[in-house]
């Protein structure tokens, strides 16, 4: 007979001990949350208790997990036939009624973001990107040149942010004769957690003074519930839609692919594919970006917040894991309706700690729209080429996107025929040109960048009219130095310093 130790009495009364611990923090939070709920004008109380209903099911699985979410050494590279290259899936061709297809698709963006990053006001989508006009106001234009030349009804649906959602809301006025259906919905508003404590910093549902800083939005894995709360996701399947078209409004590379959309319709209904993860070859500049594994016989999301401290530099490496995740995804709206009503859509927890202004540490629990990709059905990634995924996370983005280097047709932008390679060129802009304003100050012009391969400008620079930058051009002015390109001025494999001497590279 196998006697019991004293580790294994001791193990089991840690356990014990902590499955009380964690019984006591999940009933602390319980109170806190209807105290919170009380404080509620009638009108939100409905709409708080179903995101506050989301966010117990979040903090009692934050509670179970312990360690990092993956087992490492269960890591397989995906299927061949798993992750189709692009190329495979546009020689499927077109079908004859394209607008068949469309019709049963809706475009949703995720809007929650605020330009703070860039240093702006409001939402980041009304920041204006290219020839005056705004990330929405490019997506509006796409979806009706879309509608007009199919003669379709493709609907644009926006998840907001407690951030952005008024905002938003105030601008869509300026579409109501554009040929699109706007939609729009809020995704959930949680409480930040004391880091020490656990339980929420709000003392009540106002978001006026401190308390604002109070709330959080929870990261994009959201849109499934809210989606679903809100009825939206009934309204679009009585209409008859099949699927969605999900990505950041900040990626203007992420435009309705006709190609991909009549591979997921002309499969047969017993194999239907519900997900497809659009991902891209990884370069250097992204070895944060979440990739495709193979994981207990299921593709699955990998987020670098999931990666053992050791495996860190391994899941970084480009040899290993050669793609990441664009956030493009194509989602079956039946699947969605199903894993909402089963609670079966699995994501995985990530904790984001932060330290706000005061000092106070609390921790943000969020999930990310991708990882849902283990929950469906016949789920595949797709290889796509680099071209769509341009998102603009800064000043250095915005430069290439409002730069000769593309060209604009009906709110897309595409890579110039006139530049002789598809690469991107490499654009660095220093701490001088972080905010939006600050930027626009220091181009008369924008220069021509189409021979470009890399720009790094340092310090206090400004541009005049008509410069054209080619090959590697670099430009430092050091501190209390001012550098001003001349305008009309060509630099090719130059590097500028302190003075305004020029030298060869």
């Amino acid at each position: 007979m196998s006697r019991l130790t004293v580790a294994d009495l001791t193990r089991g009364a840690m356990t014990e001990f902590q499955e009380k611990l964690r019984q006591q923090h999940e009933e602390s939070m319980h109170r806190e949350l209807e105290a919170l709920l009380s404080t509620a004008a009638e009108a939100e109380a409905e709409i708080s208790g179903k995101d506050f209903d989301g966010f117990k099911k979040l903090f009692h699985r934050f509670l179970q997990v312990k360690g990092p979410s993956v087992d490492w050494a269960k890591i397989n590279r995906p299927p061949e036939d798993s992750i189709r290259p692009y190329e495979k899936i546009k020689t499927e061709g077109l079908p004859d009624n394209i607008a068949a297809s469309l019709n049963k698709l809706a475009v949703v963006k995720l809007n929650g973001g605020l330009g703070t990053s860039m240093g702006c006001k409001g939402p980041k989508s009304l920041i204006s990107v290219r020839s005056e006009n705004t990330f929405l106001d490019l997506t509006v234009r796409q979806i009706e040149h879309l509608n007009k030349t199919f003669n379709a009804d493709v609907p644009l649906v926006l998840m907001n942010s407690f951030n952005t959602d008024e905002d938003t809301k105030k601008i869509l006025q300026k579409y109501k004769h554009h040929r699109v259906n706007i939609h729009t919905f809020n995704q959930s508003r949680y409480p930040r957690i004391n880091k020490e404590s656990l339980l929420p910093i709000a003392k009540h549902m106002g978001m006026s003074g401190e308390n604002g800083e109070a709330w959080y939005p929870p990261g994009h894995g959201d849109v499934y519930a809210s989606f679903s709360n809100c009825g939206l996701l009934d309204k679009l399947l009585a209409e008859g839609k099949e699927y969605i078209f999900v990505s950041n409004i900040d990626n203007l590379g992420a435009t309705v692919d006709l190609f991909i959309l009549h591979h997921l319709m002309s499969q047969p209904a017993d194999r239907r594919c519900e997900f497809i993860m659009e991902v891209t070859d990884k370069t250097r500049a992204d070895v944060k970006g979440g990739t495709l594994i193979q994981y207990e016989d299921h593709l699955r999301l990998l987020e670098i917040a999931q990666v053992p401290k050791a495996h860190v530099d391994e899941f970084k490496s480009v040899t290993k894991f050669k793609i990441f995740n664009t956030n493009n995804l194509w989602i079956s709206l039946p699947a969605i309706k199903r894993l909402q009503e089963k609670n079966a859509m699995d994501l995985e927890i990530i904790v984001n700690p932060k330290t706000l202004d005061g000092g106070l540490n609390v921790i943000q629990l969020e999930t990310a729209v991708g990882a849902a990709i283990k929950s469906f059905n016949n789920a595949m990634g797709v290889n796509v080429p680099r071209s769509r995924f341009l998102p603009v996370k800064t000043s250095s983005d915005l430069l290439l996107v409002m730069s000769n280097l593309y060209s604009m047709d009906a709110g897309s932008l595409t890579m110039s025929k006139k530049r002789e390679f598809p690469s991107t060129p490499h654009v660095k802009l220093g701490s001088s040109f972080t905010k939006v304003q600050e930027f626009l100050s220091r181009f008369e012009s924008i220069p021509d960048m189409l021979e470009l391969d890399h720009l790094t400008v340092s310090g206090d620079v400004t541009f005049g009219k008509n410069v054209s930058v080619k090959g590697t051009v670099i430009i430092i002015a050091n501190h209390g130095d001012r550098i001003d390109i001349p305008a009309g001025a060509m630099l090719e494999n130059k590097i500028v310093s302190g003075n305004l001497r020029i030298l060869d590279h």
